[in-house]
């Protein structure tokens, strides 16, 4: 059953969002003037192709201060909802613990923080939610200028299902901050804080066309490439997401991707976003602030609301928002 998109859309913004045209620096002004209520806008439930993941809800609730109490818990084939309480040092340093299926993984409050290493999906792994951590710090001084010698990611999934990331600061990784491989499929990321990385958010390695991802609410900043780059993705629904100071390039389309961006802001980005000649990209309601190169449509892609509802806010709004809520919240994990 088709359920109906859900706006926030105040009036004087109406004509802004809905025409696939940019909206660009020129009118920034006037729909600054009708900015709606920035209050907290999101869910403690997964959204988008996500809906239903419950991660280790029914299970045991722990609380972990080490690296061996965390890998005891997440590599467990029983349920957990496991609390990160404090920072976490990783050894040796790149380490991506293997997450097992039925798993919740939050920081408590600001207070969880995984340095020095990061977490692993395994194919089969299935219903686990990353949540409210900061995750960080494998740049290596030796590495080549591609960051190919060391792969050391912050959150790997090959071929996961039904998977949650919201809510995490992910930065200053020597590899992806995320990297969604292998078929990996309804996946949804939102609300993280992408930030001062080289390789950001890479989606694809297959050439089966199954994934279907929601990509919301996410600051991109200080980035390089990947932001993301999504190849051979049967779905790729991007909205309100903020794209701030990106050298390499924006939103890529590759393959046989089908990709919708609704409503996000692109500031002081090259290439915003493209497709391939053989993906298809779908623009409606962004805005672009000094960006250089690369804003081209291709197709119609596809309508995301005739799989889920959700909330589309006004892309005028989205950096303020972001700046606030997107990242850990002293009010999530407690």
């Amino acid at each position: 059953m088709v359920r109906k998109l859900r706006f926030l859309l105040p009036a004087a913004l109406a004509a802004l969002v809905i025409p696939a045209a940019v909206t660009t620096a020129a009118n920034v002004s006037q729909a600054d003037d009708s900015v709606s209520t920035l209050a907290a806008p999101y869910s403690n439930v997964a959204d988008g192709f996500a809906t239903g993941v419950t991660g280790g809800a029914g299970g045991q609730t722990v609380t972990v201060t080490t690296q061996a109490q965390l890998n005891q818990y997440v590599t467990s084939s029983s349920p957990y909802v496991i609390r990160v309480a404090g920072t976490i040092n990783i050894s040796p340093k790149g380490t991506e613990l293997r997450v097992a299926s039925n798993k919740t993984i939050i920081g408590v409050g600001t207070a969880g923080h995984i340095v020095g290493g990061g977490f692993f999906l395994a194919a089969g792994v299935q219903n686990v939610i990353i949540r409210n951590l900061t995750i960080r710090d494998t740049t290596m001084a030796d590495d080549d200028p591609g960051d190919d010698a060391y792969d050391y990611d912050a959150i790997q999934m090959d071929t996961a299902n039904r998977i949650w990331i919201d809510h995490n600061r992910l930065q200053r990784m020597n590899d992806g901050l995320i990297d969604s491989r292998k078929d990996t499929t309804n996946l949804t990321v939102s609300w993280n804080h992408l930030a001062n990385n080289n390789k950001t958010f890479g989606i694809g390695w297959t050439t089966n066309v199954t994934a279907r991802i929601t990509i919301h609410h996410n600051w991109f900043q200080n980035t390089n490439s990947r932001n993301p780059s999504g190849d051979n993705i049967a779905y790729a629904h991007m909205y309100n997401n903020y794209l701030q100071g990106v050298k390499g390039y924006g939103n890529y389309s590759r393959g046989a991707t089908k990709m919708v961006i609704e409503n996000s802001y692109f500031e002081g980005t090259k290439d915003p976003f493209y497709p391939d000649s053989t993906a298809q990209l779908r623009q409606t309601g962004s805005i672009l602030v000094n960006c250089t190169g690369k804003q081209q449509t291709l197709g119609s892609a596809f309508n995301p609301s005739s799989f889920y509802s959700y909330t589309l806010h006004p892309a005028a709004d989205i950096p303020a928002m972001l700046r606030t809520h997107a990242g850990p919240q002293a009010s999530i994990g407690l």
